[in-house]
């Protein structure tokens, strides 16, 4: 029997298997289709708008509820409730009523006018790190325009010109340039990760599933002799079905976010072609190599779990690799995930050409040549094993 014949009978007895079993349409078509939905839905917006924060006006003057006004201007900022004294309002914060509080004190405004310095303060929750975060760089940015603002009119009334006034208090004026995400938008961000780190580790499960209830279930001798016992032909056979279905799940991905939501992509039908089918072949591999280390299904499926979700943590798109312990730097190489992110930012997001990300591409590539090192222990399992559940 030649090889492609032999190949071509395991992929229509796969092909027969998926189809029977919905568990490989939900985990293949329909998981993939629900979280890109929902988290590109969650993100909608890039940011969260509109989030409410208190406070505690003291002084109750015309300048300060102009200073409040301007605050409540900001995208992410939403003045809900005004409190009588700062333990109200941090009782509120407490009970997660709102995320900050901005407190100004009785007396502001005279201080102001008499050059004496006031002093206003915000609290922000920092415990819900993102709303935290973007809520103290408002309060914090409007705090320094408040002081600009009272600074300029003060240096006018005392008959000096808007331009002359302008350059003492800004003798500095910073141009910022955010490359290649300059909208800051969060989804784009994140959710170009976070969607095919879900893809990988559904490949992952997916490829020890199908090669582990062959052990189970005790076909795997039947399974390598329509290959002629010949491994790579059965694993070729077996998951050529799982790649083709999962290239198409990425493409359709990238269809929605970069063609439907427009998020910014500047490499090409080419490499995104390039980045998907090296993402499924390697995630296929990894997979792969699992089930051959650890030939009992329900323990290989927890290994792919735990290790495509501490990618998540180690791949450097939440918190950066540079940062991280020399020897977590060395391991972050064993993550897919890792090296689908360089390609990503390298390519999609900063449009460098192939020859800046060549490394990364060789990575996944290993990784999809892992089953070659564990091609004789798979072989030994599927003939001699026996199955403990």
């Amino acid at each position: 029997m030649s090889a492609l014949r032999a190949i071509w009978d395991i992929v229509v007895r796969e092909c027969r298997r998926m189809v029977a079993r919905p568990l490989y349409l939900c985990c293949m078509l329909v998981a993939p289709a629900v979280c890109c939905l929902f988290f590109t839905t969650l993100m909608g917006e890039g940011l969260p708008k509109d989030m409410p924060v208190g406070v505690v006006d003291e002084d109750n003057t015309a300048t300060t509820r102009e200073i409040l006004r301007n605050m409540d201007a900001f995208s992410q900022v939403r003045l809900t409730e005004r409190y009588a004294s700062v333990s109200e309002a941090r009782r509120a914060m407490q009970e997660g009523k709102i995320y900050a509080f901005y407190y100004i004190p009785e007396g502001t405004t005279d201080e102001v006018m008499a050059n004496r310095q006031p002093v206003v303060s915000f609290y922000t929750n920092n415990s819900l790190l993102i709303a935290g975060s973007l809520i103290y760089r408002d309060l914090r940015t409007m705090s320094v325009l408040a002081n600009a603002s009272v600074g300029l009119k003060t240096l006018q009334a005392k008959g000096v010109d808007e331009h002359r006034a302008m350059a003492f208090l800004q003798p500095v004026v910073v141009d910022t340039h955010a490359l290649s995400n300059p909208w800051l938008n969060y989804s784009v961000y994140l959710n170009n990760t976070i969607l095919p780190g879900i893809l990988m580790i559904l490949i992952f499960m997916m490829t020890v599933f199908a090669i582990g209830v062959e052990i189970k279930d005790g076909t795997g001798k039947a399974w390598l002799a329509m290959a002629d016992n010949s491994m790579w032909k059965a694993l070729v056979g077996k998951l050529l079905p799982h790649a083709a279905v999962f290239f198409l799940t990425v493409v359709a991905h990238y269809t929605y976010l970069y063609g439907v939501l427009h998020f910014p992509c500047h490499c090409g039908i080419g490499p995104l072609l390039l980045q998907a089918a090296m993402t499924v072949l390697a995630s296929q591999g990894l997979g792969v190599f699992f089930i051959a280390v650890i030939p009992t299904l329900r323990l290989a499926l927890s290994a792919c779990s735990l290790w495509g979700v501490v990618s998540f943590s180690i791949s450097g798109f939440s918190f950066p690799v540079m940062a991280m312990h020399p020897a977590l730097q060395m391991l972050s190489n064993l993550f897919p995930l890792r090296h689908y992110f360089l390609i990503y930012v390298g390519q999609t997001l900063d449009g460098n050409p192939l020859s800046y990300v060549w490394k990364s591409y060789m990575a996944l590539l290993l990784f999809a040549l892992l089953p070659w090192l564990v091609l004789g222990r798979l072989r030994k399992v599927m003939l001699n094993f026996d199955y403990i559940p």
